[in-house]
């Protein structure tokens, strides 16, 4: 099955913020950067699990996934029919705040 994928406005525009920072010091790399992580977002359409299970990672109950960008981390869940990209972050920041503290409540 080839899965549907859907980058969250906030995926996009850390893509944004990442290709300006790299830019500063230099373009071309930046453009390569934006390019191997949108091919990396592409690949999931066809094998969804290739990233590693965040939950298995920090033994916390969670769905997302993350595939790993050189220096940036690929945030995703697999969600029915579709992947769901939701955050693109550097893998020193702390991304764990950053994700759950987005995360709508389950009420």
């Amino acid at each position: 099955m080839k899965y549907k994928i859907r980058i969250n406005p906030m995926a996009i525009a850390d893509v944004q913020e990442i290709k300006t920072y790299i830019a500063e010091d230099n373009p071309e790399a930046a453009i390569q950067m934006g390019a191997v992580i949108y091919s990396k977002i592409e690949n999931l359409a066809d094998f969804p699990e290739m990233g590693v299970s965040l939950g298995a990672k920090i033994n916390l109950k969670t769905d997302y996934r993350f595939l790993v960008c050189g220096a940036y981390l690929v945030f995703y869940k697999i969600e029915g029919e579709f992947v769901s990209v939701y955050r693109i972050l550097n893998g020193a920041r702390d991304y764990l705040t950053v994700l759950f503290s987005e995360e709508p409540s389950e009420n």
